[in-house]
């Protein structure tokens, strides 16, 4: 049956909230196809606000895969803004793709890229515009499956009573074999209802449907999790897809008709990192490592310049610095564009891994903008502990090269709260900010140099070796900031130059118990969006208040609270929420990193030592993908 665009109930409303423009789809390259001719349709999702979602690499990469194929339809969903939100509640709107305009509730699948755990309210928004019920239990075959991914998606247990499904890992084939099965279901009348197709996404052992798995206690501690079925494997396993050459997205990059928090043509020229970095998630779950090829990253530039417009390109990766190729790849992509108005980009680099040179041909054909790193932590202590292997001479000397050769301004980022942290571990922060000032002005000879320090508060995450860690509790966060601030500020002849950005540590708790919580914290989140709680990503709109009370009244009744999920540390031999959710990491492994942290023992990067055996490769059937290929980029006429 076909389904209606909703826009001309949509279109009265749109003059009287806050950027209009952000509704109404239209974009260069986005795609809209006819309802009627296709057979699975996938509405996705990335549930914060457009400016923020658009831009986003895996939502983008997924809507282009999908649209390819004759058959099948994907359209965009954003969250709305708390003004439309009440707006479209009191004439009857429901949640819309901004493509078609169609109701989120009339499409095959609602694919949610989680990038934070900071979005879970936002789904519930979405799922009640849409009419889809709240509860997974409640649904019947004539409602979207509701499938999470991205990386807040490796302990999808919170919002496990709201989605019917998670997605681990690599999404560019996983969608096409969702598509496949879902497809033949259609074509076979649908047998089974709902709870046949959410069975033979499970059986693929890369999906996992969490009501096909049994979640029981002992007192507050968790027992081992266990499928409830015969055809569900007991792990489900993250995907990897190894060659990115054969997976080129985006070709034809989405240009943002509204401000967007990126303006730039992107290209992810690796994929994983084996740095060994013990707080970062990111880095632990998308091994191994996978360089995309030199002529690779030249063709995608290339056409994706040809197709947008853009005038940035920005050259994605956890730490792009660290391609084995990246001088031969900066060098000819700056000849390439020579003359002309792009620029380059990239986005992470690491302190021990970036050069002059690197430096100038980035900034060669662009504008000279601030360099940025990412020490982490102040002390070199601290450093050991997180296995951040860089140490304040390094620093030094490379900020000191930036601003003899121009530069003038430098942001550095680290974070409050750590394990094992004290208070001077916070405080040497303000030691390098002022040493950077000192040799900058000595190697400049100048005095208008600048340097910003931004401070996160540490969240302890899944599948990292800091799992098992207490999180800080934010009073002792906030009293080691206004102590750091007043060390910065002691100094005031260079305390002048250095600019400090800091969140404090409330919401950071909030994230670290939807981070490591299990189901019991589902009715936490429920609860907060029910009293009004949205974009708590968003300073203005987060309520540490809601959420403290929500916990209190939530959890106590059953014996647990927030503390127990945030500050307490865990024993070697306690279930975790995500213990039967395989990313490839051994769990043996990541205990014994944990302990290397706590003994201050470092580790290096695997990709120039032998393997520390951390489990992915044999697990995942995979090995580290890494050139040099010894090629060149070769300049392509005309530009």
């Amino acid at each position: 049956m076909s389904v209606e665009s909703v826009f001309p109930q949509l279109e009265p409303l749109l003059p009287r909230v806050s950027k209009p423009v952000q509704y109404v789809g239209g974009e260069l390259n986005s795609t809209v196809k006819d309802w009627d001719t296709t057979t699975v349709r996938w509405a996705l999702m990335y549930p914060d606000a457009y400016e923020v979602g658009l831009p986003n690499q895996g939502v983008m990469i997924l809507y282009e895969v999908l649209n390819e194929l004759a058959d099948v339809l994907a359209e965009r969903t954003y969250a709305v803004w708390p003004d439309l939100e009440a707006l479209m509640r009191e004439h009857g709107v429901p949640q819309f793709t901004v493509d078609g305009h169609r109701p989120v509730g009339a499409f095959d699948l609602l694919g949610v890229s989680f990038s934070t755990e900071l979005g879970y309210t936002n789904l519930l928004g979405a799922l009640d515009l849409a009419g889809i019920p709240l509860h997974a239990a409640d649904r019947t075959e004539d409602h979207p499956i509701v499938l999470a991914g991205g990386h807040a998606a490796f302990n999808p247990e919170p919002i496990a009573d709201f989605v019917d499904a998670a997605v681990l890992g690599d999404g560019e084939e996983a969608v096409l074999e969702i598509t496949d099965l879902v497809r033949a279901w259609k074509q076979e009348g649908r047998p089974g209802g709902r709870d046949e197709i959410l069975t033979r996404l499970a059986e693929t052992g890369g999906v996992y449907v969490p009501r096909f798995y049994d979640v029981t206690y002992t007192g507050a501690a968790l027992d081992p999790v266990v499928p409830n079925r015969d055809r569900v494997p007991a792990t489900v396993a993250k995907r990897t897809t190894m060659d990115l050459d054969a997976w080129p997205y985006p070709k034809k990059p989405l240009v943002p008709l509204a401000e967007s928090v990126h303006e730039r043509m992107s290209v992810e020229i690796f994929r994983g990192c084996t740095r060994g970095c013990r707080f970062c998630q990111a880095g632990m779950i998308t091994r191994p490592v996978r360089e995309r090829s030199i002529q690779g990253i030249g063709d995608m530039v290339h056409k994706g310049l040809e197709a947008s417009g853009f005038e940035e390109v920005g050259l994605l990766s956890l730490s792009s610095a660290d391609h084995s190729e990246i001088a031969e790849i900066t060098k000819g992509l700056a000849d390439r564009y020579e003359g002309t108005n792009t620029g380059l980009s990239l986005p992470s680099t690491r302190v021990d891994a970036f050069n002059i040179d690197l430096a100038n041909e980035l900034s060669r054909n662009g504008r000279r903008s601030g360099l940025t790193f990412a020490p982490e932590g102040g002390s070199e202590r601290i450093r050991r502990v997180i296995n951040k292997t860089v140490s304040e001479a390094d620093l030094i000397r490379t900020v000191s090269a930036a601003y003899a050769n121009g530069w003038r301004q430098v942001k550095l980022y680290f974070m409050c709260g750590l394990p094992t942290e004290t208070d001077d571990d916070v405080l040497q922060i303000a030691a390098m900010a002022q040493e950077v000032i000192r040799a900058g002005r000595k190697a400049s000879g100048r005095k208008d140099i600048r340097c910003t320090i931004s401070i996160g508060g540490f969240v302890p995450k899944p599948h990292t070796p800091f799992q098992w860690a207490p999180q800080c509790d934010p009073d002792t966060v906030d009293a080691r900031l206004r102590k750091l601030r007043d060390a910065v500020n002691s100094d005031r002849g260079i305390g002048r130059n250095i600019g400090m950005r800091y969140h404090d540590g409330k919401p950071s708790l909030v994230e670290g118990l939807l981070s490591r919580g299990d189901r019991r914290v589902g009715r936490v989140i429920e609860r907060v969006w029910r009293e009004g709680g949205r974009f708590d990503g968003w300073s203005e709109h987060f309520s540490y208040e809601r959420w403290i009370e929500a916990a209190a009244n939530e959890l106590e009744p059953l014996g647990v609270s927030l503390d127990w999920f945030t500050t307490r540390e865990r024993t070697e031999d306690e279930v975790l929420p995500w213990d039967h959710l395989d990313s490839g990491l051994d769990k043996q492994w990541l205990w014994d990193d944990w302990q290397d942290a706590l003994s201050e023992q470092e580790l290096d990067d695997c990709r120039w030592t032998p393997c520390f055996d951390c489990g992915v490769c044999p697990s995942m059937g995979t090995d580290i993908e890494i050139g040099p290929t010894g090629r060149k980029l070769l300049p392509l006429t005309p530009v």
